[in-house]
């Protein structure tokens, strides 16, 4: 009798053993899984804001670049017109609000160099992380930078 108590103990032991040892592995591959979907995400949207700074600059240096002076531009003394650089930031500021950026970017955002010939602008964008902020904490800045040249005759 002792002999099938064993033997049926050690059984139900042997099974017992077995059971949940899967579940460690399950769990680390749901982890592993998790962890690069939310770089893939937060990879995704850094290029995103990263092509939309790029956009708004050019946008905005097109329409700053819209601002020559153009009392110099009739003016009989000839040569190029120019372009006032505070004016410059002024407008690209102007457009930094009209497409809803924040205040700290609106603030970064500026006219780089304002000539007759082109008008260089350059964009900041903060935006925060959908996953991998909870490991790294904090927002992330991208920048973008876009050319508009003028065709001044």
């Amino acid at each position: 009798m002792r002999a099938r108590t064993r033997s049926r103990l050690s059984r139900l032991r042997n099974r017992l053993d077995d059971r949940g040892s899967g579940a460690g592995a399950v769990i680390v591959f749901a982890l592993v899984f998790l962890s690069l979907a939310a770089f893939v995400i937060d990879g995704g949207m850094s290029v995103s804001q990263r092509e939309r700074a790029a956009d708004i600059a050019e946008q905005a240096a097109r329409y700053a670049a819209q601002d020559i002076d153009r009392e110099a531009l009739y003016d009989d003394v000839g040569g190029p017109a120019p372009i006032n650089h505070e004016n410059c930031d002024a407008r690209v500021k102007a457009f930094a609000r009209e497409m809803g950026m924040s205040g700290p970017d609106i603030a970064a955002t500026h006219c780089v160099a304002a000539t007759a010939e082109a008008v260089e602008v350059e964009v900041q964008l903060t935006y925060a992380p959908v996953f991998t902020g909870l490991f790294y904490g904090g927002d992330v800045v991208v920048q973008g930078q876009a050319v508009a040249e003028n065709e001044v005759g």
